[in-house]
C-alpha cells in the first residue's frame, strides 16, 4: 500500500438499498433496479450510490493516513466495522468480533497482500455479500469505471445471480463490441481461452481491460453454441445520457432520456438533455434505467435533484442513527409527468 493512501478509499459497501435509502415521491424507483456501490472517501472524494445498512463509514475527518503496518491496516478496518456496522440480520455478534480481531493482530503478516487477504476474509465472517475490500488497485479500477473513460472492449457485465456466469449486460453503442455483434445476454465463457468459471465481474474486468490497439478475444455462449470473439481494445468514452423527444399518436410530445450509469459526466449531461427537451416542448418524459450498472453518489444526488423540488433524497444510518442527508434544493429542471422504466433485479459490477 502507498504511504498516504486514505483507509477510507480502500473500503466499498455495496448495499442493495435495503433501510438507509429514502427516495422521494416521484423519482422512488430511480435507483432501485440498479446494484449502486459505495466507496467511502474523505470530503466525498469518489463516493457512488446505495451507502445503507448494513454498511461501513467513515473514520473521523482527523483520522489521517495509514501506514504500510499490516496489522494496522487490518485494525483500522475492524474499527470502522465495529463502531459503524449496522446488522439487519441479527447474525453480527460484538463479542465475536472481538475475538477475531485479537486472533488476526496475534498473526504475522509477511506483507499487505496478505494483510488484505485476512481483511478479506474477517469481512466474509459478517456474511453480508454487500460489504467489501478494495486493495489500491481495485480502487483504482473503481476510479476508472466511474470517470466515464475507458480502455477496453466496450461491454456492461453482470454475475448472474442464479448461475454464477458472466452476463453480457449490454455493448456499449459505438464500440468494438458493438461493431463486432455482442449481444445482450450473450455468456462470457472464456477471455483469452481462460475458463471465466469462479470469476468474478472484477476478475473478468481486469482480463478484458488492457492497452489501446491491443487484442482480446471473448469465448460466447448464444443460443447453446460458443463463439470466439476478437476484439481490438480501444479507449472508450461513456456517455451516459442519451434523450430524443418523441411524438404519442395523440399528439404528445414525451421526451425520452436513457441514463446509462451514473458516472462523472452523467449529472452534467443529464441537466443538458432535459433543457434542451424542456425547450423542445416535451410535455411528460420516460427516464430509462434498465440495464445502469450504477454509479456515483455524487451524481445521483445531483440527478435526483433535476428531477425533485423536496423530500429527502438519500440518507446515511448506522448504530448511532442517520445522518449524512441528502434533500432536494428547489431546483428541479421539469415538473411535468415522469414514467421511470427499470429492469429486474440484477447484480451489474463493471465494464470492460
Amino acid at each position: 500500500m502507498a504511504a498516504g493512501l486514505s483507509l477510507p478509499d480502500l473500503v466499498k459497501v455495496n448495499d442493495q438499498y435495503r433501510g438507509a435509502m429514502v427516495m422521494g415521491q416521484r423519482l422512488r424507483s430511480i435507483l432501485r433496479s440498479t446494484p449502486l456501490l459505495v466507496v467511502l472517501g474523505l470530503g466525498g472524494v469518489a463516493t457512488a450510490v446505495g451507502l445503507g445498512a448494513p454498511g461501513l463509514s467513515l473514520p473521523s475527518a482527523s483520522g489521517g493516513s495509514i501506514s504500510d503496518s499490516p496489522k494496522e491496516v487490518i485494525d483500522q478496518v475492524w474499527q470502522i466495522v465495529y463502531r459503524d456496522y449496522l446488522d439487519s440480520t441479527g447474525a453480527y455478534s460484538e463479542a465475536r468480533w472481538r475475538s477475531l480481531r485479537s486472533d488476526l493482530l496475534s498473526q504475522s503478516y509477511g506483507g499487505s497482500a496478505e494483510s488484505y487477504e485476512a481483511i478479506r476474509g474477517m469481512l466474509a465472517s459478517l456474511d453480508d455479500p454487500y460489504t467489501r475490500f478494495l486493495d489500491p488497485k481495485e480502487f483504482k479500477e473503481m476510479q476508472i469505471d466511474t470517470s466515464g473513460e475507458l480502455r477496453g472492449v466496450g461491454i456492461q457485465l453482470s454475475l448472474d445471480k442464479a448461475t454464477k456466469e458472466l452476463i453480457v449486460v449490454s455493448p456499449i453503442e459505438g464500440t468494438p463490441a458493438s461493431r463486432a455483434g455482442v449481444q445482450p445476454k450473450d455468456v462470457i465463457v472464456t477471455i483469452d481461452g481462460q475458463s471465466t468459471q469462479g470469476m468474478t465481474t472484477e476478475d473478468a474486468v481486469k482480463l478484458i481491460r488492457g492497452p489501446e490497439g491491443t487484442e482480446v478475444v471473448l469465448g460466447l455462449r448464444r443460443n447453446g453454441q460458443v463463439l470466439d470473439v476478437p476484439l481490438t481494445r480501444a479507449r472508450i468514452e461513456i456517455h451516459a445520457v442519451k434523450s430524443a423527444l418523441n411524438v404519442a399518436p395523440n399528439g404528445q410530445r414525451i421526451g425520452y432520456v436513457r441514463l446509462k450509469q451514473f458516472n462523472a459526466n452523467a449529472s452534467r449531461e443529464m441537466r443538458k438533455a432535459v433543457k434542451k427537451l424542456e425547450a423542445e416542448g416535451a410535455e411528460g418524459y420516460v427516464l430509462d434505467l434498465r440495464s445502469n450498472p450504477g454509479g456515483l453518489l455524487e451524481a445521483s444526488v445531483d440527478i435526483a435533484r433535476q428531477w425533485l423540488n423536496e423530500g429527502t433524497i438519500v440518507s446515511t444510518r448506522t448504530r448511532e442513527g442517520i445522518r449524512d442527508v441528502r434533500r432536494a434544493t428547489g431546483s428541479a429542471i421539469t415538473e411535468k409527468p415522469l414514467v421511470v422504466l427499470i429492469d429486474q433485479f440484477r447484480y451489474a459490477r463493471g465494464s470492460g
